[in-house]
């Protein structure tokens, strides 16, 4: 394991204000862009909670500057270094760590990674049929990861009232087998008859054995279940054992 890692991280790259100038942190994250102005190597490092301008100076450590200059867009790096502000005038109010920077005393490359198709930032001008190829790296970009965050808050809120309300939450997966397309996946050979295969039902026999889900649904809530009122005359629900 390397020295960076075995310390661990101190702070995400969102974290970093003014009020932390002078500190010594850990920070990993991806490269997502470099630049070279000649003597200084300049790194925004970016993980899910935002970006740190990190900066590599050779008077700090050549080692770390040299290794610098060979960083390439989307490697996974881990830095130690010093909270600085920003030279006056340079800092970047488009971000919350904009009026700081780190200045690297060790670098360590935590994993290399081949150049992305398009680039990985907020507006991306990559085609959609592109993105949509590479949706892995796609997700990496702060307005997907922030459709998934906003997704989780409201999951939360709506789990955090029903469990209020005494409602307990049980998925099918927990009661039963689930499967992608039904039973019929799943096929076992007929032993009456060499090279046939026996389909099973579509739906579990618990499934079956309760259409209107009364069971489960009053595992679902403390209040009393009824079941659906049948018209006269119409027969009870089956289900077909070959029908999804």
């Amino acid at each position: 394991m390397s020295a960076l890692l075995a310390a661990g991280r101190t702070h995400s790259c969102g974290d970093l204000r003014a009020g932390d100038v002078d500190r010594e942190v850990v920070l990993m994250g991806w490269a997502q862009t470099r630049r070279d102005h000649g003597g200084l190597i300049f790194i925004d490092l970016r993980d899910r909670y935002g970006i740190t301008q990190v900066v590599a100076d050779p008077s700090y450590s050549e080692a770390a500057h040299q290794l610098a200059g060979q960083v390439r867009s989307e490697w996974v790096l881990a830095i130690r270094g010093k909270v600085i502000l920003r030279p006056e005038g340079m800092a970047n109010p488009n971000l919350e760590t904009g009026k700081i920077e780190v200045r690297i005393t060790a670098l360590e490359v935590l994993s290399e990674a081949k150049t992305p198709p398009f680039q990985i930032e907020e507006n991306s001008d990559a085609s959609e049929a592109l993105r949509l190829q590479y949706r892995y790296l796609d997700l990496r970009r702060a307005p997907l990861q922030q459709n998934f965050f906003l997704r989780h808050r409201v999951s939360q809120t709506v789990r955090n009232y029903l469990s209020g309300e005494k409602f307990v939450e049980i998925e099918t997966p927990v009661l039963t087998k689930s499967t992608p397309e039904g039973a019929r996946d799943y096929l076992g050979a007929e032993p009456r008859a060499a090279g046939q295969l026996l389909r099973p039902s579509a739906e579990p026999p618990d499934v079956q054995a309760d259409p209107d889900g009364l069971g489960l649904r009053s595992l679902l809530s403390d209040r009393p279940v009824l079941p659906r009122r049948r018209p006269a005359g119409r027969p009870a629900a089956r289900v077909h054992p070959d029908r999804h």
